[in-house]
């Protein structure tokens, strides 16, 4: 099967440019870099790396050198249809915001003509609610002509079929997104450090001091409960939701006479520079400093490699009180899962969706109360083996993209059936 890959790679690094990644390897790779011609592949994937932004924060920004590099990357995929025959195009639609919107109908209005077959994988969320509630009819009217009636989508949970059938899908299917098992040696290596440092903080919640040996099972500052804030630092991901909360715990538990504390560690990076320096001037505000006067939040900016694997080893939970507009999947939750950490999230869009039935650690949005009260009842809690089993029996690679690349087969198995071979026009 011939597929055209227009969707970019990392970097920048985020949730979406990483799924890309992983399927294009499971693919097979890019055919033209293929150096053994013997090799008969299931797919040939010719991949158009359509990067727009050089990080991050420039992501969903306009900028007039962006209307060159979608016109170049067009040029790329027509040349690839011209010269191999594909027919599919595999692409990720946007959210419906204004810049990248805009991209969507520039791309499909050059290239729709000249793909019969078009799979869509939605990695954001909110375009049915969009053209629902709030588009406007002639931005209603030219998304559905140039977006519109994909022969494929592919949505990471049921609440995501919204979006692919508000554009008229002719073949909807759920996947959700994967990871690879960043910690395959956790039974034997991390969860034993996990117990050890919940069963430490129970005894402080209770008032009692824990024994020398108990203190060297527990790692670094035992005392402290790790939390992780690990996304895009903006208000609407729920940073100052998390900052907030922290404060409100740590109050209590001081009232309350108990040495433990919550540490929040922020990684990742600010968009919005009045957003940095709001955070920033939180920082020394009442819950956010210990006894000592030493703070209990501190910023780490982008991680990534060694670094990100050091602090998901370290961090005791996650908070991810997001409830950003486009939000899809969250992977940052599945990894959370997989180092076997405690969450705290919104039920928000798909978020409830990716956890088992009956978990506690679902909260409103725009809620710090409840974020409080919700890593409150987790700080004693050993509850690390039931998310990490949740993750392993559905959010490893091995689960879920070998469930794309069947989609993707059968619709080239259906489209011959009646009578369209190849996706030939």
């Amino acid at each position: 099967m011939k597929i055209l890959l227009f969707a970019h790679i990392p970097p920048p690094h985020h949730g979406q440019s990483f799924m890309v990644q992983q399927l294009l390897a499971a693919l097979g790779g890019d055919a033209r870099q293929r150096t053994d011609s013997a090799v008969v592949a299931e797919f040939d994937c010719y991949h158009v790396n359509a990067r727009f932004s050089d990080d991050v924060a420039d992501i969903g920004r306009p900028r007039p050198g962006k209307l060159w590099w979608l016109l170049k990357y067009c040029g790329e995929a027509l040349r690839m249809r011209w010269h191999t025959g594909v027919g599919c195009l595999f692409y990720v639609p946007a959210p419906p915001q204004n810049a990248a919107l805009v991209r969507d109908w520039l791309v499909m209005a050059l290239l729709r003509p000249f793909f019969p077959r078009r799979v869509f994988w939605w990695q954001a969320a909110g375009m049915g609610e969009w053209l629902a509630d709030a588009a406007p009819p002639w931005k209603r009217w030219l998304t559905r002509r140039l977006v519109g009636r994909p022969s494929l989508s592919i949505v990471l949970s049921e609440w995501g079929r919204r979006d692919a059938e508000a554009l008229s899908s002719e073949r909807i299917v759920v996947v959700a997104n994967c990871i690879p098992d960043p910690c395959p040696n956790f039974a034997t290596q991390l969860l034993p450090l996990r117990q050890a440092r919940a069963a430490i903080r129970r005894r402080l919640l209770a008032g009692v001091r824990p024994s020398a040996v108990e203190l060297v099972g527990g790692g670094e500052k035992p005392d402290r409960y790790q939390l992780l804030f690990l996304s895009l630092c903006t208000r609407e991901k729920g940073l100052f939701d998390a900052v907030d909360a922290v404060a409100l715990l740590n109050q209590r538990l001081a009232q309350a006479g108990c040495s433990l504390r919550v540490a929040l560690t922020v990684a990742g990076d600010f968009r919005n520079q009045a957003e940095r320096k709001e955070f920033l001037q939180r920082l020394g505000g009442p819950g956010l400093v210990d006894a000592m006067g030493e703070p209990l939040v501190r910023l780490l900016g982008f991680v990534t490699g060694e670094n990100k694997t050091n602090l998901m080893r370290e961090s005791d939970g996650l908070c991810f009180p997001t409830f950003y507009a486009a939000e899809s999947f969250g992977i940052v939750l599945i990894e959370a899962m997989a180092w076997g950490l405690g969450i705290v999230t919104t039920r928000w869009r798909t978020i409830p969706d990716l956890f088992p039935t009956g978990f506690d650690g679902l909260v409103p949005v725009q809620s710090p109360e409840a974020i409080a009260n919700t890593l409150e009842a987790q700080l004693g809690r050993d509850c690390v083996g039931r998310l990490r089993d949740w993750f392993l029996s559905r959010y490893t690679a091995d689960h879920c993209l070998p469930v794309v690349k069947r989609a993707l087969l059968d619709l080239e198995r259906a489209e011959e059936l009646a009578g369209n071979p190849r996706g030939q026009s």
